[in-house]
């Protein structure tokens, strides 16, 4: 069975300067529950001056019901924020290259990693059914330092699974990727429970749903995905925007695997987000769904 993974509400947003209201999120996340969606990360408690976009973290999640919800949660403060929400599904962000998590969370991989065991603790203390997602970014190469070894996305995997994960996200961060490039990080990775493993991809370079396939072919089944293609990484030059959930689902379905997902309701979902951002669509499913059922 293949789990989508939406991140489009805060994955997809948290570079966005132009600020959307509170209401204006929550009904986007309602609309990608209604069309299928089991699971949807909806918002970071990070530090509202950190990332504006998302200083309605508080507001917002009191609002959300009809799906799976988590939360980025970057550190122990933000961690407070959600427990006091009740927030039961959190996920934590490192990478496989020093040089972009001192340029993104101004911390060493070791450092990270060492936050992020004090959050997986204290958290796991308030809920012992909690669940936690690790995101390693830059798997295939980071914007600063180039090529990112495979052994090295092992490496800090092992070490997110050592202290409780319960999954994770590999990320194409720049989208630089191609398939032969998932088969070597598969190949890195390959002793890990793939059930315990998504993939993450940009399509900068337009080469997401090939390298979905590739992960397919290899045997994995969670795919993380932004509605309309909404994304970007400020950290990230020239990095587009996530793989858009509609092209995902179409290649699916096309490919016979069922997603449950009305891609003709998704294909709307995300229009009054992109209208607040001044921005046309740009997915290529969603642009083909549009203009069949003007």
């Amino acid at each position: 069975m293949i789990r989508i993974v939406e991140v489009g509400p805060r994955d997809g947003l948290q570079n966005e300067p132009t600020s959307i209201p509170t209401r204006v999120k929550s009904q986007f996340i309602a609309d990608l529950a209604e069309v299928g969606l089991k699971e949807i990360e909806a918002t970071s408690f990070v530090h509202p001056k950190a990332v504006p976009q998302l200083a309605d973290a508080d507001d917002l999640w009191p609002m959300l019901s009809g799906a799976k919800f988590s939360a980025l949660v970057p550190n122990s403060r933000g961690l407070d924020r959600a427990r006091a929400l009740g927030v039961d599904r959190i996920a934590v962000f490192t990478a496989a290259s020093s040089a972009f998590t001192e340029k993104n969370i101004r911390m060493t991989i070791d450092e990270s990693l060492a936050v992020f065991k004090e959050v997986i603790d204290q958290f796991h203390e308030s809920q012992p059914n909690g669940w936690v997602r690790g995101y390693l970014s830059t798997v295939f190469e980071c914007p600063y330092a180039g090529p990112v070894s495979p052994e090295q996305v092992k490496s800090v995997t092992e070490s997110l699974f050592e202290m409780g994960v319960d999954e994770v996200s590999l990320g194409d961060t720049i989208g630089v990727g191609s398939p032969k490039d998932v088969a070597a990080v598969h190949q890195a990775v390959r002793g890990f429970d793939q059930g315990k493993i998504a993939w993450h991809f940009h399509d900068t370079r337009g080469t997401a749903i090939a390298n979905t396939a590739k992960a397919l072919e290899l045997g994995y089944t969670i795919f993380d995905a932004s509605a309309g293609g909404l994304g970007g990484c400020p950290y990230a030059p020239g990095a587009g925007g996530n793989l858009a959930t509609e092209d995902l689902v179409y290649f699916l379905e096309r490919e016979g695997i069922e997603t449950g997902i009305d891609l003709k309701m998704l294909a709307q979902a995300s229009l009054p987000i992109l209208e607040a951002l001044g921005r046309p669509a740009q997915s290529k499913a969603q642009l083909a769904v549009l203009a069949a059922h003007k």
